[in-house]
């Protein structure tokens, strides 16, 4: 298609073209010279006619005299468009130029990005590389020391080029450069290194742990209360911890075998030496107890030269004497007190030794966190670290305690064993143990440590023999208390018995945080005791019943006043009322109605006036009369009075017991009884007799004398 020159295109024709402002003038010029065009359109019509008529002749004769230089126009314009069509086909063959100049630049720039490419690849790969040979190569005279290092001399080189041989092991290598020969060969090179190392070290610890296990011990033969610590052998090894730390990294087979020959050898050591301090501790406790009895056998057992301690039971007619009490207390405190100091000294060495602490790889750790982030689905990051960090703790603390247990693979059974034997020596032992046990707990810096757990394992079982121990008071009150025979019953056993109980017991848990278990046994105790009194008290064939109860409940009252235990306060009133009881029930018994006649004549006194007799008439009942009353006054004169008083004083005296001395209290109750039934009956005698002049031969102040006499005579 020719290129036509845009200035040869007509302009685009449109429906609406706007006029001049020469037009526009010209037509107004125009309307302005025909105003009779409105009345005469015909004249307006003719007069435009004529003149388009003059204008297109106008026009033809111009276009006739310009028909030369339209021909030379149009001539101009055939040259223009041929130099137009030059033109195009000069910028056609340049645009074909330019064309195949793109294409090689375009080459040119693909082949520059590819060179570019290729540097920075080979640079990349030269500085990985370069890396992986500075983290895989370890200097020459760290090769030297790791093939010929001897212990115990050269332990800094050598801890020196085991921290340059992990380094190089553990170095990052960069995805497929583990593959390359010489890497692979490297990494031979380095595993031999690594077993070269673990050598050295295993074979001399190995050797150090079983030299240091041969002590003989320097306490050992002590008869001193002392449970050696081993520092020295602590000191010996601490500084090989960090080629520990190295040898777990590098190698940790031979890292736990050389944990396992530790615990075997230090086990060894702590079994002769808690064996020979419990025996110490066993020695002195029978020396106090027979007072280095001089035929004792060295080669004997401790427990075998003394027979058990009398059994300490509220039933017993015979209280044993407790001496050895406070003496155990301070032995079994000395023994727990020696224990801490060595365990948590072990057990400190042990987490830094053999890195108890450290018992999960970085790795697994997180393991941890994003298993936990999964099981617990939109749980916050702060809670997952959280509970990762528990369990993390939670499996460092059983690492610990395994590696004590096998250290001390007999402390348990040393300790259970010894808690025994205390059964032997004091009855009240698993009182002393109890408190002082539960001291030593509560006041451990690690409550998750070796010693803490197995200490709260015999506190277990310490607590289990003490609530035995107060079911068998309990029981032995109900079922083996034996009621004397003897005239006079007196104070029960357990009632006699339970205040040196209380005082032992009160004195073993002062202060203590565990005199709420011994207070719980006390109301229990106290409980069955008021119970027993009940029981016993029919069971005994002279003793009236109301005596026994009476006795032992005032027993019980001033026991518990003397005490002061808070927490019987309710049963110390209990006590004092059911005292009261049978103290107000034996006066009514047996001291009866002394005048009995009287009584029952009064009785039917009253009995008539209720039946609606007057009091000022029953005189002339005949069975009532002045006379009548007369003969019942004169069977009883004051000397037959002060006679049968005599002996119903002899009467009290032979049911109540001495020690519990209360002749005198039942008597003034007595006292007061008899004067209580004499003013009734001076009282009846002036309502119902006035002005009859009937008295009894003896007044108030006789029955006073009466009393005073009889007890100031006996």
């Amino acid at each position: 298609m020719d290129y036509i020159p845009e200035l040869l295109i007509p302009p685009t024709s449109s429906d609406y073209q706007p006029i001049t402002e020469k037009e526009a003038s010209d037509l107004k010029q125009l309307i302005e010279g025909c105003d009779y065009a409105v009345s005469n359109a015909e004249l307006f019509m003719e007069t435009l006619s004529k003149d388009l008529s003059i204008l297109d002749g106008e026009n033809v004769r111009l276009v006739l005299g310009s028909e030369p230089q339209v021909a030379q126009l149009m001539k101009s314009i055939e040259a223009a468009v041929e130099e137009a069509s030059i033109v195009e086909a000069r910028l056609a063959a340049y645009d074909e130029a330019l064309g195949r100049i793109r294409e090689v630049m375009a080459r040119v720039g693909q082949k520059n990005q590819a060179i570019h490419t290729a540097n920075n690849n080979a640079s990349f790969l030269l500085e990985q590389l370069s890396a992986a040979i500075s983290q895989l190569d370890i200097p020459a005279n760290y090769q030297r020391i790791l093939n010929e290092a001897e212990l115990p001399g050269g332990r800094e080189e050598l801890s020196l080029a085991g921290a340059a041989l992990l380094k190089a092991m553990i170095a990052p290598l960069p995805l497929g450069l583990d593959k390359l020969n010489a890497v692979t060969e490297q990494k031979k090179r380095l595993e031999k290194l690594k077993t070269k190392f673990s050598v050295i070290v295993a074979r001399h610890l190995n050797n150090l742990f079983i030299h240091l296990g041969n002590d003989t011990g320097e306490n050992i033969t002590s008869s001193e209360l002392i449970l050696p610590t081993h520092e020295a052998v602590h000191h010996e090894l601490e500084p090989y911890t960090e080629l520990m730390q190295l040898l777990r990294a590098l190698d940790n087979k031979a890292f736990l075998q050389l944990a396992k020959v530790y615990r075997d050898t230090m086990s060894k050591l702590y079994k002769r030496d808690l064996k020979h301090f419990f025996e110490i501790a066993k020695n002195k406790l029978i020396n106090k107890r027979l007072q280095v009895h001089a035929s004792k056998s060295s080669g004997q057992k401790a427990e075998d030269l003394i027979n058990p301690a009398p059994m300490c039971l509220l039933s017993s007619e015979i209280w044993p004497p407790i001496s050895e009490g406070r003496f155990l207390d301070s032995v079994l405190d000395c023994v727990l007190s020696q224990m801490q100091p060595v365990c948590l000294a072990e057990q400190a060495f042990c987490i830094s030794f053999l890195q108890l602490d450290s018992v999960l790889t970085p790795s697994n750790s997180n393991e941890m966190e994003e298993t936990e982030c999964v099981n617990n689905g939109a749980a916050s990051p702060g809670s997952v670290t959280s509970t990762a960090s528990k369990k993390l703790e939670r499996q460092v603390n059983e690492e610990v305690r395994g590696t004590m247990s096998a250290i001390f693979p007999s402390l348990e059974t040393e300790l259970n064993n010894f808690i025994a034997f205390l059964d032997k020596v004091d009855s009240f032992w698993c009182m002393y143990v109890l408190v002082r046990l539960s001291q030593h707990v509560m006041s451990a810096q690690d409550t998750g440590s070796f010693l803490s757990m197995t200490f709260a394992s015999a506190l277990i079982q310490v607590k289990r023999a003490f609530d035995k121990f107060m079911q068998a008071q309990q029981q032995s009150i109900l079922t083996d208390t034996k009621v004397n025979r003897r005239h006079k019953c007196g104070i029960l056993p357990y009632v006699a018995n339970f205040g040196l109980f209380a005082k032992t017991a009160e004195k073993i848990f002062k202060h203590s945080d565990r005199k709420v278990d011994l207070e719980k046994w006390y109301t229990k105790l106290v409980g069955t005791i008021f119970e027993a009194i009940v029981i016993h008290s029919k069971e005994h064939h002279k003793t009236p019943p109301e005596v026994i109860k009476m006795e032992n409940f005032h027993h019980m009252y001033d026991l518990l006043s003397q005490v002061k235990i808070s927490v019987l306060d309710q049963e110390r009133k209990e006590a004092k009322q059911r005292y009261q009881e049978a103290l107000r029930a034996y006066v009514i018994q047996y001291f009866g109605r002394p005048l009995e006649k009287l009584n029952l004549f009064f009785e039917g006194v009253q009995a008539k006036v209720g039946a609606g007799v007057k009091e000022s008439e029953i005189s002339y009942q005949m069975a009532f009369s002045k006379q009548e009353l007369r003969r019942v006054i004169k069977e009883y004169p004051a000397r037959e009075v002060k006679k049968g008083l005599e002996n119903l004083y002899r009467k009290v005296e032979k049911h109540l017991c001495e020690e519990e001395n209360l002749l005198q209290v039942v008597w003034r109750e007595m006292q007061g009884e008899f004067i209580a039934q004499y003013k009734y009956i001076e009282e009846s005698v002036q309502r119902c007799y006035p002005d009859s002049m009937v008295r009894l031969e003896f007044t108030t102040q006789d029955i006073l004398e009466f009393f005073s006499e009889i007890a100031r005579s006996h």
